[in-house]
C-alpha cells in the first residue's frame, strides 16, 4: 500500500489524551461557533488539497476505536470493513485493539489475507465462483477465511469449488505423497436470522430485516448437519445480525420497545441455537458473532457470544446521530468548494451527489456542517454540483464566497470512501497522511 507521510516521522504524531479528545470531538456536534471550528480548522488542514476532499480526524477515530472497545466490556470486536473501506484504517484498528475482520465480499478476504490480514469473516453469502476457486486452492486462505452460509445451494457451490480443485490437483497430490487430510478445511459461519417474530402461524409478524432463512434451533441444525456430509468443509461458528437494534436510531418509543424485546429473544435463543448445532456437528463452536455499532452493550452481555462487530461507530455517519446508546462523535467528513454564487443567500459547490444506500429519503442525504446552510429542496446533493442556501432565520450563517470550501458528513460510513481514490488524514489543523482508499488501491468489490 502507498501512502503519502506529510511529517517526516516513521510513527504517527502522538495523540491527544482522551479528555483533548472529548473536547475536540464535541465541536463536530456542538454549537453553531463550534461547529464553525470545525469547518474553518478542516479547511485550514486541506487548503493545499483540491476539492473535493475527504478526511478522516485522527483523534477522534482514535477515540472513537477505545470508546467501541469499552463499550464491548471486553468482548473482542471484529472491524466491519465495508464501513471503513480504506486499507490503512482497517489496519489501525487493529493496531488500537479490534480483533479480526469482517469482510462483506469473498474477492475483498482474499485481497486482504494476502496483503497480511488475519481471521477474516466474510459477512454475506458468495456465489462468486472465480474467487471460491482461488479460496479451495490456497491453504494459506483457507486457514483465514471464514465463509458465511444460510443455504444448502451456498454450500454445494462451496464443495463444487472444492471438487474441482482436487480433480485439478489430484495428480500433483499423489506424487508428492499429499494427503488430504492435511489440508485445511474450508471454514463456514451461519448466518441465523435473528429479526423478531411475534404472534403464531398465519398471525406471525416478522420486525427485522429479511436476511436469512434459518430462525429457529432445528433449521440451523438441519444445514450444520448437511454441511457435515461434505468432505473437507467445518462449521466454525454462527453469527446473529440483530439489524433491528443495531442499525436503527432509537427514535421513538415503539422502536426501542422493539429493541428491547429483540434482546430478550435473542438472550434465549441464541443459546438454543447454538446447542442445537453444537449437537449437529459434534465439536464446540469457537465463534459466535453478534452485534452492531448500535447494540454492542447489549450483544455483549449475552455470555454465550464470543465477538460483537463494530465499524461505523469508527466515521459516526449521520445516520447515527439518533442513538442512545452513545454519544456520537464523527470523524469523517468532505468537503466541497463553492464555485459561484448565484444569489444572495445561496452558493453553489462543485460535485457531491453522494446519496447513501437504502430507502430514499432525506435520512440518505449528505449533511451539511456549515452552519445556517442547508441543501435546496428542488435539487439536493447534484451530480456535479450541490446548490446551498441559507436557512430560515439562521442569521448566524456566513456569507459563502467562490473558493470556500464547505463540510458536509456522509449519512452512512464507509460508502463515502468509494467516491475518494485517497483521503486526508488530520490532526488538528494539520494533514499527516494521505492514504489511498479501496478505489485507491484499484479495488472495487462491488
Amino acid at each position: 500500500m502507498t501512502s503519502t507521510p506529510v511529517q517526516s516521522s516513521t510513527q504517527d504524531p502522538p495523540a491527544r489524551s482522551h479528555a483533548e479528545g472529548a473536547t475536540d470531538r464535541s465541536r463536530s456536534s456542538g454549537s453553531s461557533e463550534e461547529t464553525r471550528t470545525l469547518g474553518d480548522r478542516l479547511s485550514a488542514a486541506t487548503e493545499r488539497v483540491p476539492g473535493p476532499v475527504a478526511v478522516v480526524d485522527l483523534d477522534v477515530f482514535d477515540a472513537n476505536a477505545r470508546e467501541l472497545l469499552a463499550r464491548a466490556g471486553g468482548v473482542p470486536v471484529r472491524l466491519a470493513s465495508k464501513s471503513v473501506r480504506v486499507r490503512s484504517l482497517v489496519e489501525r484498528a487493529g493496531r488500537l485493539g479490534f480483533a479480526g475482520i469482517m469482510a462483506y465480499s469473498l474477492a475483498e478476504a482474499l485481497w486482504l489475507v494476502e496483503q497480511g490480514a488475519r481471521d477474516v469473516l466474510v459477512a454475506y453469502p458468495t456465489v462468486d465462483r472465480r474467487a471460491l476457486a482461488e479460496l479451495a486452492a490456497d491453504p494459506a486462505a483457507r486457514r483465514e477465511i471464514t465463509l458465511m452460509v444460510d443455504d444448502v445451494a451456498q454450500v454445494a457451490l462451496v464443495a463444487t469449488a472444492l471438487s474441482g480443485h482436487r480433480g485439478a490437483d489430484a495428480a500433483e497430490s499423489r506424487s508428492e505423497g499429499a494427503a488430504e487430510a492435511g489440508t485445511p478445511p474450508v471454514l463456514l459461519c451461519l448466518d441465523i436470522d435473528a429479526s423478531l417474530r411475534l404472534g403464531v402461524g398465519p398471525f406471525t409478524v416478522h420486525l427485522g430485516t429479511r436476511r436469512s432463512p434459518v430462525h429457529t434451533p432445528a433449521e440451523a441444525a438441519a444445514l450444520a448437519h448437511a454441511i457435515g456430509t461434505v468432505p473437507g468443509l467445518r462449521v466454525r461458528g454462527l453469527m446473529f445480525y440483530e439489524a433491528q437494534v443495531a442499525g436503527l436510531p432509537d427514535t421513538s418509543p415503539a422502536v426501542r420497545l422493539v429493541k428491547k424485546a429483540s434482546v430478550a429473544d435473542l438472550s434465549t435463543r441464541r443459546g438454543e441455537v447454538i446447542a442445537a448445532v453444537r449437537d449437529a456437528v459434534g465439536h464446540e463452536l469457537e465463534l459466535v458473532n453478534s452485534g452492531g455499532t448500535g447494540s454492542l452493550e447489549t450483544s455483549a452481555a449475552d455470555p454465550v457470544v464470543t465477538e460483537v462487530t463494530s465499524g461505523s461507530g469508527l466515521f459516526v455517519p449521520g445516520l447515527f446521530d439518533g442513538y442512545r446508546s452513545f454519544v456520537p462523535h464523527p470523524s469523517a467528513y468532505f468537503g466541497l468548494d463553492v464555485v459561484r454564487v448565484p444569489a444572495p443567500g445561496y452558493a453553489t459547490a462543485f460535485a457531491g451527489g453522494y446519496v447513501a444506500s437504502g430507502p430514499a429519503g432525506a435520512a440518505r442525504v449528505p449533511r451539511v456542517v456549515e452552519p445556517g446552510w442547508r441543501l435546496t429542496s428542488s435539487e439536493g446533493v447534484g451530480e456535479v454540483q450541490t446548490p446551498l442556501h441559507v436557512a430560515r432565520g439562521r442569521r448566524d450563517a456566513r456569507e459563502l464566497a467562490v473558493g470556500d470550501r464547505v463540510w458536509f458528513r456522509h449519512a452512512k460510513a464507509g460508502e463515502l470512501m468509494e467516491r475518494f481514490d485517497r483521503v486526508q488524514l488530520v490532526r488538528g489543523d494539520q494533514v499527516v497522511e494521505e492514504v489511498p482508499t479501496y478505489r485507491g488501491e484499484g479495488k472495487n468489490f462491488g
